[in-house]
């Protein structure tokens, strides 16, 4: 499978019951109660699902919710938090981060910038779009921002990944978005995840 230059796209690790993280993130638990089991996939059988990771980092430029830069409320109160993946995240590329409060940009090693964005989605949207030229943009999340995206129409192409457990309760990136379609365009099934690409219908 191959994806267009210029496709918006996300990818989302989701449970049987439609989370795509647990519930009381924590600095220590960064993705919920048991969210961490949604990935397990991408851990446990690299090699198998390979292809899907290979999507997850091919993009050009992301877009992410303040929510899973960190898990800092509110303003700002310094600069220290500088997300959740250490010294060299694995973007490698620019990365537009939706917030209300405003903060200078952020460079990490490995050609990772982090850019703070109060203007709204369209905004942020037009600035990744700018940044990746003919590449593609990723909304990387969260449940949030990807429902702000699907919402407005700005996806092109979804990867559900999805892993065969249950959470219970956590963050639902579908609620409230009746009337989007979707189309399955390929699927990669193994025994931790069924990897779903769909097409959104415009």
């Amino acid at each position: 499978m191959t994806f267009n230059d210029g496709l918006v796209t996300a990818n989302m690790s989701i449970s049987l019951d439609g989370f795509v993280a647990g519930p009381n993130q924590t600095l220590d638990d960064p993705l919920g109660e048991g969210g961490e089991r949604l990935h397990d996939w991408m851990f446990q059988q690299p090699d198998a699902n390979q292809a899907i990771v290979d999507q997850i980092l091919a993009p050009s430029a992301y877009i992410m919710g303040r929510n899973m830069f960190g898990p800092i409320r509110g303003d700002w109160p310094d600069d220290q938090w500088k997300g959740w993946w250490g010294d060299e995240p694995p973007y490698h590329a620019p990365v537009y981060v939706l917030t209300h409060h405003a903060r200078e940009p952020l460079e990490m090693a490995g050609g990772t910038t982090f850019h703070f964005v109060t203007t709204g989605i369209d905004d942020a949207l037009a600035r990744a779009r700018a940044a990746a030229g003919e590449g593609r943009v990723s909304i990387a999340g969260g449940a949030s921002t990807v429902r702000q995206y699907l919402g407005a129409g700005h996806i092109d192409r979804i990867i559900l990944s999805v892993s065969p457990i249950v959470l219970g309760a956590g963050e639902r990136p579908f609620d409230g978005l009746g009337g989007v379609a979707f189309k399955p365009i390929d699927v990669l099934a193994n025994e931790l995840a069924t990897h779903i690409t769909y097409d959104v219908v415009r």
